[in-house]
């Protein structure tokens, strides 16, 4: 990731409680260069379903998925936080997820409905959740 991706990802991260807080897993993208995409796709899911957190919503951004608001967004995380869910949020490499990854997923939400880089998206998403959180506790730094 570039480092200023890194460094806006980190703020808003430390800036979170313990009681959300933001764990980033960090996969490696696959070689396409000798592999058709599907075979990449699947390879990175097996890969991707390692990793998440047992008893994980898992929720994927796609940018055709719903478009939601902060305060939809801050809801479910109020939910989550009542109740002991952890949402684990999938962001696709550059082909995106491989379609059983995205059937499974709990939600599919987008940040936008353009199709945005994957760096941009993962710091827009921690912005998001950070504001989101703000917003549960009417913290100032959203407005409405």
């Amino acid at each position: 990731m570039p480092a200023w991706i890194q460094t806006g990802v980190d703020e808003y991260a430390k800036r979170m409680p313990a009681e959300a807080r933001i764990d980033l897993i960090e996969l490696k993208p696959e070689d396409r260069a000798s592999r058709a995409i599907p075979k990449v796709l699947e390879l990175e899911a097996a890969r991707i379903k390692a990793v998440v957190p047992k008893n994980a919503e898992v929720i994927v951004l796609d940018e055709r998925g719903a478009m939601i608001k902060t305060s939809e967004l801050a809801a479910w995380l109020k939910s989550w936080m009542a109740t002991g869910v952890s949402p684990c949020f999938m962001i696709g490499s550059a082909d995106g997820l491989a379609p059983a990854l995205k059937q499974s997923a709990k939600k599919t939400i987008a940040l936008s409905g353009c199709t945005l880089p994957h760096a941009m998206v993962r710091l827009m998403l921690v912005e998001q959740l950070y504001r989101a959180f703000s917003l549960m506790q009417n913290h100032p730094y959203h407005r409405e």
